[in-house]
């Protein structure tokens, strides 16, 4: 019998997390939603859609961290030796809760699309670090008083705050490598036509402006045909792996049932979040009255 991970068996009977967590999720969505016809494309950037090209949270969180970390080593060798001043680690303080409001404000866009004990356990990682996040933030205003009496309870709040956020960052983990959070998808599919064309069925199996799909070598392919043209992507969303041919159809853009990523179905392009990997493309061949299509590059 493989060993439950403690996370999951402390968590998945903390169901009154779920009305809080819940609400946190609609309080994100609304806030984004205040921002009009700008609340999509600002919601892409913190996803890291608009940015990086995968996601922006992992990449901000380091800064933070790191930051932290030297700040608290500075503050005990401040204290124990003539090493380093007390402004040292009010400089690494300042630039870690800096950076860190970013990486709250992308971790907690990325948390709004969580459901179930993935959401739960997502819960507990964006409290964890926000307690963290805020013992900094006052550890730093107290040294910004410039009061010595505040200097001893300012070391005190950053080193509980490393401790928090080191409580913080296992939970994190758990988040992306138990339930594949944010992680591409299609990274785990195998199969497909990588190379050799593989016939999927005739013309007249994909009339104009519908989504259909077939499979190639055990991999599920969305097919569109748009103004003639008869294009393949791979039907999984990297985001979540939901199924692509459930959603809506805009043109050349496909909406992902489970949580609104959008794909162009001609070229696989990821043009909205919360996904930030693009689909795989097929190539497609229509001759001899077949429909032949193989992978344009290999999924691994």
């Amino acid at each position: 019998m493989v060993a439950e991970p403690v996370v999951d068996r402390i968590l998945k009977d903390q169901k009154w997390l779920d009305k809080p967590a819940g609400t946190v999720q609609k309080w994100v969505q609304g806030t984004y939603k205040l921002f009009g016809p700008l609340g999509r494309p600002l919601k892409d950037v913190m996803h890291g859609q608009k940015v990086l090209g995968h996601p922006l949270h992992p990449a901000l969180t380091d800064v933070p961290l790191g930051a932290w970390l030297m700040a608290v080593i500075a503050d005990y060798m401040a204290i124990t030796t003539n090493l380093l001043p007390r402004n040292a680690a009010t400089v690494a303080l300042a630039i870690g809760v800096v950076v860190g409001a970013g990486a709250a404000a992308t971790g907690y866009t990325d948390f709004s699309e969580t459901f179930a004990l993935e959401r739960r356990t997502a819960f507990v990682h964006g409290l964890t670090m926000s307690l963290a996040f805020g013992l900094m933030t006052v550890s730093l205003v107290f040294r910004l008083v410039g009061v010595d009496s505040l200097y001893g309870p300012a070391v005190g709040l950053a080193t509980a705050g490393l401790a928090v956020a080191a409580l913080g960052m296992y939970v994190g983990g758990h988040v992306v490598y138990r339930f594949g959070t944010q992680i591409d998808r299609v990274a785990f599919l195998e199969g497909g036509p990588a190379k050799a064309f593989v016939e999927v069925g005739t013309p007249a199996d994909f009339p104009e402006g519908e989504m259909k799909v077939v499979e190639a070598k055990d991999l599920a392919v969305l097919m569109v045909r748009l103004q003639g043209h008869l294009y393949g992507i791979v039907n999984t969303c990297t985001h979540a792996g939901g199924p692509l041919n459930k959603g809506e159809l805009d043109g050349e853009i496909v909406t992902c049932p489970w949580h609104g990523s959008r794909f162009s179905v001609v070229t696989g392009a990821c043009r909205g979040g919360p996904a930030t990997f693009s689909e795989p493309r097929l190539d497609v061949d229509e001759s001899d009255g077949t429909v032949k299509v193989k992978l344009a590059e290999p999924l691994h």
